[in-house]
């Protein structure tokens, strides 16, 4: 399985998970890219068969609006019968950010794995353990 592991980060806390997230899927066995989202363009995803995005939550719990959801927003069209998990960090909230996050990729056909990981603030190590076994998981549960 080819797996593109896809974040935006402000302060680094997602990009430590993004980090991680690639760890778990190279150990179960994934052929694994990591790209910040300024560096991924989505014609690129026809050539992975699974995507694990992260991104915090921002304002009002809203993706990252200047790189993030752009990206997003046009990535859905690409997301259908794809095995998608979720992450990111939060600073305040109730992860309702990622709860609509996971219902626009479920619109937009893609398999979306578990309920996702959400951090809140600098992950520690059992945070950085969490996503290596959801990636881990996730590489399992689609291969």
């Amino acid at each position: 399985m080819k797996v593109a592991v896809v974040y935006w980060s402000g302060t680094g806390n997602t990009k430590a998970m993004a980090e991680a997230m690639a760890e778990g899927a190279k150990s179960a066995g994934a052929d694994t890219e990591l790209f910040s989202v300024d560096a991924f363009a989505v014609g690129q995803m026809q050539d992975y068969d699974g995507f694990l995005f992260g991104c915090p939550a921002m304002g009002c719990e809203v993706l990252e609006e200047a790189e993030f959801e752009p990206f997003f927003a046009e990535a859905e069209g690409s997301l259908k019968d794809k095995p998608v998990g979720l992450f990111g960090s939060y600073g305040w909230g109730n992860g309702e950010w990622l709860q609509d996050w996971q219902e626009r990729s479920k619109n937009a056909g893609a398999k979306v794995y578990q309920d996702g990981v959400m951090i809140n603030n600098e992950p520690d190590d059992d945070g950085l353990t969490q996503c290596r076994e959801f990636a881990s998981g996730f590489i399992k549960a689609n291969a």
